[in-house]
């Protein structure tokens, strides 16, 4: 009697430790969006604060998209048992990651009225990921 209690409780510690050992929910709140979402969530914001016509938002994508992919390129690859989150662009980079995004917003730029684009740089703050230690710029309403 006594083994077959213990060999119930082993079963139940293995199949405690199996369900806690699942992958990370996708839409868990400390991960980070991947570039298809982040390419979402920029044309939509942008689309209802700009009110885009269907030449500039298509344009205005495929910048974002083309920045978003070489963003993903600069930023090493995880391992798939690496658990944190890989660390920030070193210095080295950032000076890249400028040139992309000056060069996005050049491409932005051609597109946008003047008041848009204006409207643009202001909305392209807000949405700059925060740094550590720094607060994320503070939301204009």
């Amino acid at each position: 009697m006594k083994k077959k209690i213990t060999g119930v409780f082993i079963s139940a510690l293995f199949i405690a430790v199996a369900a806690t050992a699942q992958k990370p929910d996708e839409n868990a709140p400390g991960r980070k969006p991947g570039p298809e979402e982040r390419l979402k969530h920029v044309t939509e914001k942008l689309q209802k604060d700009l009110s885009l016509t269907a030449d500039q938002q298509q344009k205005v994508t495929a910048a974002f998209k083309e920045f978003f992919d070489a963003m993903q390129k600069q930023m090493p690859k995880p391992d798939e048992a690496q658990a944190p989150p890989p660390p920030p662009p070193p210095p080295a980079n950032k000076d890249a990651v400028k040139k992309l995004a000056e060069a996005r917003d050049a491409k932005i730029k051609t597109v946008l009225t003047a008041d848009q684009f204006a409207k643009y740089m202001e909305i392209e703050k807000q949405m700059r990921p925060g740094q550590p230690g720094k607060p994320p710029a503070p939301a204009k309403q």
